[in-house]
């Protein structure tokens, strides 16, 4: 059975912080301005994007908030036929606490969708992705004909300087290695808030173009790889993650336990080269060139990564030139799970797709390195 993407739509908090603002929302750490927030910036090339805080760094939107408030935008044009959804499938990587999951916090900011199948599913940015997939398996099952699936992200509430300021201080009373602080601090200047939503049926639109979902399918290499970005754990010598709980209370705060951390070595070494290695065996598995994509949506944490999943797509598929790339990453900044979702959102509503053009989705995830790709086709 056919799966068919209707409606899109986005919500973003509050009006878009542009670089020279950040601090004003983030706070400064130690009352000093970031040495790495201008590195990182030149090299991710974002100068937008938005945060649910407002200056000073208080809390305006939860993300269960956020997500509700896409979903109800996909129905702003007729509210009661929110009534007629069956699934509602949530990812994030940044929910608003650990238990309720993600998906039933969003279901009760909407009680007039009614009771209805609610799942949430856990990861970093293929989260959203894997929500997706849920929501494509049960309309093509036909377990339910309308789904609506999400990708969110509330990172702001972890970059704010109070997270940072105690444990920048040890580090300076340690005479430790700034390389530590940087490696932390440098996700202040990466990471954006904001919500999408998908509405999905079996059936395409009977006006304007639906987005049918061909195929999407996700690798990860956890055998082979280490831990990479991780939040609630710490990253031991032998390269394993020591979890929350077999730390004491006093440990979770001098360690920053719940602060977002990546190694930036592993991820530069790796992230690209992985990805590519899968698409070479996906298109030569489905009989694809380059030549069949119309437009191409890599979800891409920084500019930084552009150049070097060109040159692997090169190699592995033949080559997609940058005018057929779409990516909103510099106005929007990196949302995470929510990226993908974004970038079809802005690239649906923006005239340009034609009847049978194809759309290849490639999402990589650094915490531990998986990867999912899908292909759409306007119809």
């Amino acid at each position: 059975m056919p799966v068919y993407i209707n409606r899109t739509s986005a919500f973003f908090p509050n009006s878009p912080v542009p670089n020279d603002d950040m601090e004003l929302y983030l706070g400064y750490i130690n009352g000093k301005p970031s040495k790495s927030k201008s590195i990182v910036l030149r090299n991710n090339a974002i100068v937008n994007r938005y945060y649910a805080l407002d200056k000073g760094g208080k809390s305006t939107h939860t993300n269960a908030q956020m997500t509700a408030l896409a979903v109800k935008e996909l129905f702003k044009d007729e509210p009661e036929d929110i009534k007629t959804i069956e699934l509602l499938s949530c990812g994030t990587s940044s929910p608003d606490q650990m238990m309720p999951s993600h998906g039933v916090m969003t279901h009760g900011w909407l009680p007039e969708a009614g009771p209805i199948e609610v799942v949430s599913p856990a990861g970093v940015c293929c989260a959203g992705m894997h929500a997706l997939k849920y929501a494509y398996m049960a309309i093509r099952t036909g377990d339910v004909k309308l789904a609506v699936a999400t990708g969110s992200e509330r990172f702001s509430g972890l970059l704010v300087s109070d997270v940072f300021e105690e444990e920048a201080q040890k580090l300076v009373e340690l005479n430790a290695n700034p390389y530590i602080a940087f490696q932390k601090d440098f996700l202040r200047w990466m990471l954006s808030d904001g919500a999408s939503a998908f509405l999905m049926s079996d059936e395409p639109n009977k006006e304007g173009i639906s987005l049918r979902l061909d195929w999407i399918e996700g690798v990860s290499y956890a055998n082979e790889m280490e831990t990479c970005m991780y939040m609630g754990g710490e990253k031991q010598a032998d390269g394993t993650l020591k979890g929350f709980m077999d730390y004491t209370p006093e440990e979770i705060m001098n360690k920053s336990i719940f602060s977002v951390k990546q190694d930036i070595t592993l991820l530069s070494d790796n992230i690209v080269p992985l990805g590519g290695k899968k698409i070479k065996e996906i298109f030569e598995r489905r009989g694809l060139t380059a030549a069949d994509i119309d437009h191409f949506l890599p979800h891409i944490s920084s500019d930084f990564f552009k150049s070097k999943i060109y040159d692997l797509v090169e190699i592995y598929g033949g080559g997609i030139p940058y005018e057929k790339w779409f990516i909103n990453l510099y106005t929007v900044g990196n949302v995470g799970a929510a990226s993908v979702y974004l970038m079809i959102d802005e690239l649906f509503n923006s005239g340009r797709l034609k009847v049978g053009e194809k759309i290849l989705l490639l999402v990589p995830e650094s915490s531990r390195f998986s990867y999912m790709y899908a292909m759409l086709t306007v119809v």
